[in-house]
């Protein structure tokens, strides 16, 4: 097994596709005009689930924690997602508020990375947010009780058919852990890769008047 692995590892390349080109000087003030663009484009190439990103946290020791989760909205305020506030995301961004994110787009060779400060939002744009998505959603936030020990996989399917049940039953249903976070950018960098490896960096950071400047990077 260990050398299948090599072999596949070692017999893998990247961005075996045309790759969409990028000039930097003709982007914009701003990266939220750019993000929602380069968007817009993976999904239109194919990307699978292009609104699928990593959000990096420190934890109460100071190490890092990342997974993936969903974006629930890109706009003047900051990068929007949700979770519950007793998961261990949400115990973390509300003991060190710091956090990043990666969109990593293979399709078109292209990487979003943001960086800044997480605030959640209230209950009532957090009770917003749950309303619009899908009933397996609400099932799941129903459910409760992420990042806690689970005695056992029967557990969980009993409590997964009650949620799904109530989220039938009341599709308006509370989940009053369940919160809406922003992350407001410091710091947004776009990754345009590149077959001959002059991959692209463009990198925006936020000024202490709140303008942008740019800046490009070294592959």
């Amino acid at each position: 097994m260990t050398s299948d692995f090599h072999t596949t590892l070692h017999s893998l390349r990247v961005w075996d596709t045309q790759l969409p080109g990028f000039d930097p000087a003709s982007a914009p003030d701003g990266p939220l005009p750019l993000f929602r663009d380069w968007f817009v484009l993976a999904a239109r190439a194919g990307q699978p689930e292009p609104h699928a990103m990593s959000l990096a946290t420190v934890d109460a020791d100071g190490l890092p924690d990342v997974r993936v989760l969903l974006l629930h909205d890109a706009d003047e305020r900051g990068w929007h997602f949700a979770s519950h506030a007793t998961s261990a995301k949400g115990h973390q961004l509300a003991a060190h508020p710091a956090a990043a994110l990666c969109f990593y787009w293979p399709a078109v060779g292209r990487q979003v990375r943001v960086r800044g400060r997480v605030g959640a939002c209230g209950a009532e744009e957090s009770r917003a947010d749950l309303a619009v998505r899908s009933r397996g959603a609400l099932a799941a936030a129903l459910t409760g009780r992420q990042s806690e020990v689970l005695g056992s996989a029967e557990e969980l399917v009993r409590a997964s058919e009650t949620a799904w049940e109530r989220a039938g039953a009341e599709p308006d249903a509370p989940a009053p852990t369940w919160t809406r976070y922003i992350l407001e950018p410091t710091e947004v960098e776009f990754f345009q890769g590149d077959a001959a490896r002059r991959h692209i960096r463009l990198r925006y950071r936020r000024t202490a008047d709140g303008a942008w400047t740019r800046e490009l990077l070294w592959p």
